[in-house]
């Protein structure tokens, strides 16, 4: 019996969690996210080479991040009205369509404000697909799945950061930004293909739908608010997700530095940013096996320490090769926050909030990236690179005790829904 239960779960972890929807949905993830980092390379190379400007380029990243910050709530409440499905198709169509004319701007060169404009709206029409995917992915596989499938939701987003800006060197050394965002653009056909092929499917209509469209949008966020502020353990791993969320903002800054530190020059500054983004892949695959509520205080902990660690130990760091070591190990210990905040929310919330929840949740999160990369420039000068990498790993650590001083207690504000096939 236990040689048989034992092959079991092995045979169980080697198949992907769920059944062929949320495969395809996981298709769309990744097609659309290696899109979106090449497109960044090619969308700053654009930007860049037009100004000579880096203002009009830290504009235009901006201009990517903020829409997501100021209208993710709105896109939870869309999520929570609407079929996630019909969102998830129709926000593909739209930053199509956006491509195809921010490569137009490129290629015939139109005035560079529109950049960063078109930029935005893409950003914008963004906003519905997480909360749509991530409500989604909850009806789409069983309980004791959610978290093997929210790693591999994160493991796919990591292998996009290591992968998308390679592609994105590639086809600029081989054509020029229009052809890059033209491709970025193609990705997002086959997102909306492999969304649409999976038919219309009682998971992604949202419960109880037509009370709620008779209440305003506002009093729409404010039960996503207090459907969170009610779950406090699932608020306590966002926030961890929202520290490491701040640490990366951080390392976008300081990455620049500790690469010429190392003698690596500013291409050394992919490499660490990859470094980062394979830890994060290793990080996910580990979290994988690990689905049990039980162990998640004592994970986190680990992972948070091992990412104070390495912040302080990156500021001493004298040779590439040891910069890119610590990399590895923060990135592994940074992802376990977004996977255990995405899984715990399910979990904890109705479904019927569990849009509006993630739409409040991811905003907070990228603006953790914001604060932390304004905070960077102050903390280098104030207490130069080896005490703000020291500072920075300090509060980790300290901002850890105080997040993770009581256990993480999962008590389910409804029965787990049964995965739909």
């Amino acid at each position: 019996m236990l040689d048989r239960m034992l092959t079991t779960t092995t045979s169980d972890r080697r198949r992907l969690p769920g059944s062929r929807p949320f495969h395809l949905i996981l298709l769309a993830l990744a097609t659309s996210a290696l899109g979106d980092w090449l497109y960044n390379v090619a969308l700053l190379a654009l930007v860049f080479g037009r100004t000579g400007s880096a203002t009009w380029v830290a504009l235009t990243t901006a201009a990517r991040v903020l829409p997501v910050v100021v209208l993710g709530p709105l896109g939870g409440v869309l999520a929570d009205r609407h079929d996630r499905r019909a969102l998830m198709i129709g926000s593909d169509a739209a930053r199509m369509v956006l491509m195809v004319g921010l490569a137009v701007v490129a290629a015939a060169g139109l005035p560079i404000v529109l950049a960063p404009v078109l930029a935005a709206l893409a950003t914008a029409a963004s906003t519905v697909t997480s909360p749509s995917v991530a409500a989604s992915t909850a009806r789409l596989v069983a309980d004791n799945e959610l978290q093997r499938a929210n790693a591999l939701r994160s493991a796919i987003g990591q292998a996009a950061i290591v992968t998308g800006p390679a592609v994105g060197a590639v086809l600029l050394a081989v054509s020029d930004p229009a052809v890059a965002i033209l491709v970025n653009g193609a990705t997002f056909a086959v997102s909306a293909a492999a969304v649409l092929a999976i038919g219309r499917h009682e998971a992604f209509v949202p419960r109880s739908r037509g009370e709620r469209e008779r209440e305003s949008v506002l009093a729409e966020i404010a039960a996503g608010a207090r459907a969170l502020r009610g779950a406090p353990t699932a608020v306590r791993l966002v926030a961890s997700d929202v520290l490491c969320s701040g640490v990366y903002g951080l390392l976008t800054v300081m990455l620049v530095l500790v690469s010429r530190q190392v003698g690596a020059g500013d291409g050394g500054y992919g490499i660490l940013l990859g470094g980062f983004g394979a830890g994060g892949l290793v990080g996910a695959a580990l979290l994988s096996r690990i689905d049990t509520p039980a162990t998640w205080r004592r994970t986190l902990t680990v992972a948070l320490l091992l990412v104070a660690a390495s912040m302080a130990a990156l500021g001493q760091s004298r040779t590439i090769a040891e910069a890119l070591v610590l990399a590895v190990l923060g990135g592994g210990g940074m992802i376990v926050g977004e996977v255990l905040s995405e899984t715990a929310l399910p979990r904890m919330l109705d479904d019927e909030v569990l849009g509006r929840a993630y739409g409040l949740a991811i905003p907070v999160s990228l603006g953790g990236i914001v604060v932390g990369s304004l905070m960077a420039g102050p903390l280098v000068s104030l207490l130069g690179l080896e005490g703000a990498f020291a500072a920075a790993g300090a509060f980790v650590a300290l901002t850890a005790a105080v997040v993770l001083r009581r256990p993480l207690m999962v008590s389910p504000a409804a029965a787990p829904v049964a995965p739909a096939h």
